[in-house]
């Protein structure tokens, strides 16, 4: 599930909140163990979600960098080549 959360800071166009959304998604669902909670515990999960996407923005609002912003389709293509490396497609 991690390599599902990507790096969001320092990128032109700058992150979406439903970028920073889906990243919180997949990190509180490593953090529970499970991909959909019951119904017992949907509020608990849903909240976390929230919780963790304010406080990612918060956290991306305030970092600082003297490196220019990385271009989304540059990084995207790395990613792929490194993927295709790594697995063999």
């Amino acid at each position: 599930m991690c390599r599902n959360i990507k790096i969001l800071f320092n990128f032109d166009p700058p992150v979406t909140d439903d970028e920073i959304r889906a990243a919180s998604l997949q990190f509180v669902r490593k953090i529970c163990g499970f991909t959909k909670p019951s119904q017992a515990n949907e509020s608990a999960f849903l909240t976390a979600i929230e919780e963790v996407a304010e406080v990612s923005s918060r956290l991306l609002r305030s970092l600082q960098t003297n490196a220019p912003p990385k271009n989304r389709e540059e990084e995207a293509a790395k990613a792929k080549a490194r993927a295709a490396e790594r697995f063999g497609t």
